[in-house]
């Protein structure tokens, strides 16, 4: 059932199965559950109440989400979201949400089953990031980031690639490549090294990229750019490494503890 609610724009797999558990969807008038399998020509399958209608076309927006706005669907408390700078019918979801206070580069899509392999840590798809903080980090800083730092949770972050780009003022620009979306962690890295950071601006997900993009704007994806984007992420193979996040293995030895900033 996930899959089809996907291919009809209901989302991420992930988040359909969780309509699903919610007993949001019907088939032939009995509420769905995890596992059940349905004929989208033959069964009639209800979201909400309403007939489950096939996405007729695949729609893929390119938006550059500016700071102070929320990239998430629905807004409670009358902010702006994402959706609202995009003047389209269709029904779109963000894929690689983005803090209120970070900015750039999110992807607009119906295509709940590319949304899932570019969110789903065990395609790998890198998330890239120009990130400005208020120092300038030294060597340990550096490598901390670079082998993972064990948040507050106890959680050790995967190893990212990190690289000084420029100095701005008593601060630098760093550019930083992740493999993993967990909720604010450049700025809880940032945090527990000593590295407060200013600003972050997304300018990749996967094989798509910022380019041009202004605050606010938002262009329609190539043919290429699509095809590029559903071509699964490479993965170290002859390493012998599980597909499993290392976000989710418990702290080893070589990742970096920081005293927490109240500390």
């Amino acid at each position: 059932m996930q899959k089809i609610l996907a291919r009809a724009g209901l989302g991420s797999r992930r988040k359909c199965e969780e309509l699903i558990s919610s007993g949001r969807v019907r088939v032939n008038g009995q509420v769905a559950s995890l596992g059940s399998k349905a004929n989208p020509e033959h069964d009639r399958i209800l979201f909400d109440g309403q007939p489950l209608v096939p996405a007729q076309e695949f729609v893929y927006i390119a938006v550059y989400k500016p700071r102070g706005i929320v990239s998430t669907t629905a807004e409670e408390l009358g902010r702006q979201t994402v959706l609202d700078l995009v003047p389209f019918s269709h029904r779109l979801y963000p894929v690689g949400r983005l803090d209120m206070d970070s900015e750039g580069l999110v992807l607009l899509t119906n295509d709940g089953a590319l949304a899932n392999q570019l969110t789903h840590p065990r395609f790998g798809h890198e998330k890239e990031y120009r990130v400005l903080v208020a120092r300038h980090p030294d060597n340990e800083q550096l490598e901390a980031w670079k082998h993972g730092v064990v948040l507050e949770d106890g959680i050790r972050t995967s190893p990212a690639t990190v690289r000084i780009e420029s100095s701005h003022g008593k601060g630098s620009w760093l550019r930083v490549v992740l493999r993993e979306g967990r909720k604010r962690q450049i700025r809880e890295m940032g945090a527990l090294t000593g590295l407060p950071v200013v600003r972050i601006i997304r300018i990749r997900i996967g094989a798509l990229s910022l380019g041009a993009l202004k605050p606010k704007d938002w262009r329609y994806l190539t043919p290429a750019e699509i095809s590029a984007l559903k071509t699964p992420a490479v993965r170290e193979k002859s390493t012998g490494r599980k597909s499993r996040p290392e976000a989710q293995k418990p702290a080893g030895k070589q990742a970096r503890k920081y005293p927490t900033p109240h500390q």
